[in-house]
């Protein structure tokens, strides 16, 4: 689903006072509200001013909604804390919300980011406070969501295998792949608290956010010739949900390398030269995965040029290895003397 960004929403700062949100909400619902504004933008800016107030606007779901970090953006993909799912906020048959009316116009309800978020909170009855009883320059908010936020009882229902699935993009080097060895994983996931007290007291484990962010690190074994894009599948090392029953973890590989480019076994790596070293020819000590070497640059070496090195890339399901491809660039040393610049011009001259 879509991350919501209320502060962006509201046009306010994340340190933001109470009353700035306020005096944002007010204005914004103003300007938006479906009595004054008849357009179809209108409309949608209007629910979603409602509902980022509903947020910012109340400080446990503003303490909640701030402990997903500020490095998220509209429009990034989000996806709920395990457990969260457990409940259907969809609307309909068992749904924790009803759409609500203006006027007699269907303005939808809470948007699938709210309802993952907060769906635990709202239970329990009565109307939403963020427009209730308010009225702001003759506009009156108080009957507008009556009945629009009914709450009914969650129906718990067992997580679909899908939803408990995680998946990471997990870097990785030529040296990695070379080594053959297993690689470190390591990230961050929400979690639902394990400590929450069942009478919805408060928890001192997780502040009262009803989930806590749970870091893992595990281990996982490169398959051989691993390539750019491919999706490496760890089974049980997803999510976890109320019933035990748990998903994967995929890891979509990517190489990610400040000195190589992989291509399957071969690689590829720049070697610097200057240019009386490419019009002359001359020798070079180069690092490879395999260890030092020294390479022989022929005279009237082009930048851009390959000189293939066998056996010296990456292992081959096959056995063997692959090839390692230097690369010539000829560049400019920076401490370059008069001297040296005059004899460029007699070269240029003849």
């Amino acid at each position: 689903m879509e991350y919501k960004d209320y502060y962006e929403i509201l046009g306010v700062k994340r340190d933001a006072t109470e009353a700035e949100i306020k005096s944002a909400y007010r204005k914004l619902a103003r300007k938006y509200h479906p009595d004054v504004n008849k357009t179809k933008e209108a409309e949608s800016k209007f629910k979603d001013i409602n509902e980022a107030y509903e947020v910012l606007g109340d400080k446990a779901k503003r303490q909640r909604y701030d402990s997903l970090g500020s490095n998220w953006q509209g429009g990034q993909s989000y996806t709920p804390p395990p457990g969260f799912e457990n409940f259907n906020f969809g609307g309909g048959n068992g749904g924790a919300y009803q759409s609500f009316s203006f006027n007699g116009q269907d303005m939808g309800g809470f948007s699938d980011f709210f309802s993952s978020l907060f769906g635990d909170m709202m239970m329990g009855g009565g109307a939403s406070r963020s427009a209730r009883g308010m009225n702001f320059g003759g506009f009156d908010f108080g009957g507008m969501q009556q009945g629009a936020t009914q709450r009914r009882s969650p129906r718990r229902q067992r997580t679909s295998k899908e939803d408990l699935d995680i998946t990471k993009t997990l870097n990785i080097t030529a040296k990695d792949i070379f080594n053959q060895k297993p690689v470190s994983v390591s990230f961050s996931e929400m979690e639902r608290c394990t400590q929450c007290p069942p009478d919805g007291g408060y928890c001192s484990a997780c502040e009262g956010r009803g989930y806590t962010n749970v870091s893992k690190s595990i281990k996982v074994k490169l398959p051989p010739e691993v390539k750019e894009g491919q999706k490496v599948r760890l089974k049980g090392e997803g999510k976890v949900d109320n019933y035990g029953q748990a998903g994967d973890l995929y890891l979509i590989i990517h190489f990610k390398d400040p000195e190589y480019e992989i291509d399957g076994t071969d690689l590829t790596k720049e070697v610097e030269i200057t240019p009386p070293e490419a019009v002359l020819g001359t020798k070079k000590d180069i690092k490879t995965l395999h260890g030092n070497i020294a390479i022989k640059i022929p005279p009237k070496t082009s930048s851009g040029q390959m000189l293939r090195l066998k056996n010296l890339g990456l292992p081959k399901k096959s056995g063997g290895y692959g090839n390692l491809n230097a690369k010539i660039k000829i560049v400019i040393p920076k401490d370059i003397s008069a001297k040296q610049i005059e004899l460029y011009k007699k070269i240029q001259e003849s």
